[in-house]
C-alpha cells in the first residue's frame, strides 16, 4: 500500500478518496463524523506551514521530527501524495526533512527523537511519493540508527548519536522507524532489532510497565512505546507483552504528556485487541472531538503542530491505510 505528491495549497472541503478504506472494523460513530475531524485537523496544517516547509510554532514546529510527524498524518488519510489535495504540503514537509539531514552523516537533528520521528516519515512517504532523494535519505537515516546503535554501550539510543547511555523513549523513535523501514524494503539488520527489543526486556518493571531507563517508574507513555515496540517484533505471544499491556490498561496518562501518550497508546491497543481498541477509539473519537479548537488544532505540550499531528495520527488507525498501522 503506497501513495505520493504535488498540488493545491488547501481546499475547503475536501471529498472522501477512493483510495481510502474507512472503518474496516466498525464504530458506532459516523464514519463521516470522524473523517471531519480529520479533515479540520489537516486543513488547519495545510494552511499553517510556512513555504519552506515547516510550521510556525516555535520551536517545535520547525524540528524535523514535528514536521515528519504533520507529513506522516497527511500521508494516513489516504489522499493521492502526488496530486491530492494536501500533496504540496508533504512535499514541501519531506523537502524540509531532506534539508536538515546531514549529508555526510545522515543524521537529522537537532535530536535523535527528531532523527527517528524524521526517519519515519521518510520509510511512510519512500515508494509513494514522487521525489527522487527519499530512498538514498532513508537508507542514510537508517544507517545512522544502527551505527549509533552499534556505539552504544546499552545497544539502544538516547539524545544524540554519540550517547552511551538510552532511554526507552528516544529507543521507541528508533525502533518504529527501522521497523517502518524494513515495510519499506530497506535492509535493516536483524541485530538491529534483536537488540533493542533486548533492551525493552531490561526496562520492564516487575509490574509489566516500562521504565524510563531501568526497570522502574513505568507510566502509561513508555508503557504504551513498549507494547508497541513488540507488537511491530510480532512478539504477542509472549508473557511479556501480556504483562505490558495489561499495565497499559489498567494506568492513565497524565495531562503532560498527553498527546504524545495518544499517539502511542492508540497504536498500542490496536496491535493488542481488536475488541478493546474499538472501545478506546470511541471513546478517543469522542474527546478529540470536544477538544478541537474552532480552526481544527489541538494545543497541548510542545506546541500546536505536535499536539495537532500526533492527535490526528491517534485517529488515523480508522483509515489502515500506513504500512506501519498493519497487524
Amino acid at each position: 500500500m503506497k501513495r505520493s505528491l504535488f498540488a493545491a495549497l488547501w481546499l475547503a472541503v475536501i471529498p472522501l478518496t477512493s483510495a481510502q478504506e474507512l472503518f474496516i472494523e466498525s464504530v458506532d460513530l459516523a464514519a463521516t463524523k470522524v473523517d471531519s475531524i480529520y479533515v479540520k485537523g489537516l486543513e488547519f496544517l495545510n494552511r499553517t506551514q510556512t513555504p519552506e516547509g515547516n510550521w510556525p510554532d516555535s520551536p517545535y514546529g520547525s524540528q524535523a521530527g514535528v514536521v515528519g510527524l504533520a507529513v506522516v498524518s497527511m500521508l494516513a488519510h489516504g489522499d493521492d501524495p502526488n496530486t491530492g489535495p494536501f500533496s504540496l504540503a508533504i512535499h514541501r514537509g519531506l523537502n524540509f526533512i531532506l534539508e536538515q539531514q546531514n549529508e555526510e552523516t545522515g543524521y537529522i537533528g537537532p535530536s535523535m527523537y527528531n532523527h527517528g520521528f524524521a526517519t519515519l516519515a521518510l520509510a511512510e512517504a519512500y515508494g509513494t511519493v514522487n521525489n527522487p532523494r527519499l530512498g538514498n535519505a532513508l537508507k542514510q537515516a537508517i544507517k545512522l540508527i544502527t551505527t549509533s546503535q552499534a556505539n552504544n554501550s546499552n545497544k539502544a539510543w538516547r539524545y544524540t548519536p554519540e550517547s552511551k547511555d538510552a532511554d526507552t523513549t528516544v529507543s521507541g523513535a528508533q525502533m518504529v522507524a527501522l521497523f517502518a523501514a524494513r515495510n519499506a524494503g530497506i535492509g535493516v539488520p536483524e541485530d538491529a532489532i534483536q537488540q533493542g527489543i533486548d533492551y525493552f526486556h531490561k526496562c520492564q518493571t516487575s509490574d509489566g510497565g516500562y521504565g524510563y531507563t531501568s526497570p522502574s517508574g513505568a507510566n502509561a507513555p513508555r508503557t504504551a512505546i513498549g507494547v508497541l515496540v513488540l507488537a511491530l517484533a510480532k512478539q504477542k505471544d509472549t508473557d511479556e507483552f501480556t504483562q505490558a499491556f495489561t499495565f497499559l490498561r489498567n494506568s492513565r496518562s497524565n495531562n503532560s504528556y498527553y498527546q504524545y501518550y495518544l499517539y502511542y497508546a492508540s497504536q498500542a491497543y490496536f496491535q493488542a485487541d481488536p475488541k478493546l481498541w474499538r472501545e478506546w477509539n470511541q471513546k478517543n473519537i469522542v474527546e478529540l472531538g470536544n477538544a478541537q479548537n474552532g480552526d481544527g488544532s489541538w494545543t497541548g505540550q510542545f506546541g500546536v503542530t505536535f499536539c495537532t499531528s500526533a492527535s490526528l495520527l491517534s485517529l488515523a488507525l480508522n483509515y489502515r491505510y500506513l504500512p506501519i498501522y498493519e497487524r
